[in-house]
C-alpha cells in the first residue's frame, strides 16, 4: 500500500526517472537484502516509488520513532515494517526480524548509514560511513546485497526544520528532477569490515551513476 501510495504522490513533487544495471530479469531474488543511500527525509518515498515500478515491495527497516505517529504506525505494523532502535541494544532485535523476514523469501530494505547526514545545504555527496547491521545481515544469512542509489531528494526537503517544510511546500512547483539507480547484486565476503567497505563501494557507485544521470556537480568531480 505504501509502495503504490508513493509511486502516486511522488511526481507530484519531483520528476522521477529510474534505471537499473542489467537486463529486466537480473537481481531481486527472493532473500535479497537492498541497501540504499539515505540523504534526506523524502527519500524513502522516492525509493518506495522506484522500487514500486519495478515490480518490488520490499520490507523496510525504520526509525523506530515513525511507529509513534498516530495512523502511519499501525500502516507500517500492517505492512510489516522493521522498527529499528537506533542506539539501543533493542537494535539487535531489528536484526533477529530482518533475518526472518529474509528466510522466508522477503526482501528487505535497510539504510546502512543509520540516519541523515548532518549537512543543511541540498548539495549531493557519497554516502556516510556504513554501520555495521547491512554486514552482520549478510554474516547471517549469506543474502545478496542488490546496490541502490537514489539523488535530487535533498532539492525536496533538506537542511533545518523550516527550510524542509518550505522545500516541501514548493517542490510541487518546482518539480525537481529525481534519479533511482539499482545496481547488480553484490556477495560481500571476508571479515565485517571487509563486507562494510564491499557494500559501500557498490552502493557508492549506484549514487554516483544516479547523480550522474542529473549532471549533479558531486558525481561529474568523482
Amino acid at each position: 500500500m505504501l509502495s503504490r501510495l508513493a509511486d502516486i504522490l511522488v511526481p507530484a513533487f519531483g520528476r522521477l526517472t529510474v534505471t537499473r544495471d542489467g537486463d529486466g530479469d537480473t537481481g531481486f531474488a527472493p532473500g535479497s537484502i537492498i541497501a540504499a543511500n539515505h540523504t534526506s527525509l523524502a527519500d524513502p518515498a522516492v525509493v518506495l516509488a522506484a522500487l514500486h515500478r519495478l515490480g518490488v515491495r520490499p520490507t523496510v527497516m525504520a526509525a523506530a520513532g515513525l511507529w509513534r505517529i498516530p495512523v502511519l504506525g499501525r500502516v507500517l505494523s500492517h505492512m510489516e515494517y522493521i522498527p529499528v532502535q537506533r542506539g539501543d541494544r533493542r537494535a539487535a532485535h531489528a536484526l533477529d526480524l530482518a533475518v526472518a523476514a529474509l528466510e522466508q523469501g522477503r526482501i528487505v530494505l535497510i539504510y546502512a548509514e543509520g540516519g541523515l547526514p548532518d549537512r543543511r545545504d541540498a548539495a549531493e555527496a557519497a554516502p556516510g560511513r556504513f554501520r555495521s547491521g547491512l554486514s552482520r545481515l549478510v554474516e547471517r544469512t549469506g543474502a545478496p546485497v542488490i546496490p541502490l542509489g537514489q539523488a535530487g531528494v535533498r532539492r525536496i526537503s533538506s537542511g533545518n526544520a523550516g527550510k524542509q517544510l518550505a522545500g516541501l511546500a514548493t517542490a510541487p512547483l518546482r518539480r525537481p528532477r529525481l534519479h533511482v539507480h539499482v545496481g547488480l547484486p553484490v556477495r560481500p565476503a571476508g571479515n565485517r569490515a571487509e563486507r562494510t567497505r564491499q557494500a559501500h563501494t557498490a552502493v557508492t557507485a549506484a549514487w554516483r551513476t544516479a547523480a550522474t544521470h542529473l549532471c549533479e556537480p558531486a558525481a561529474l568531480a568523482a
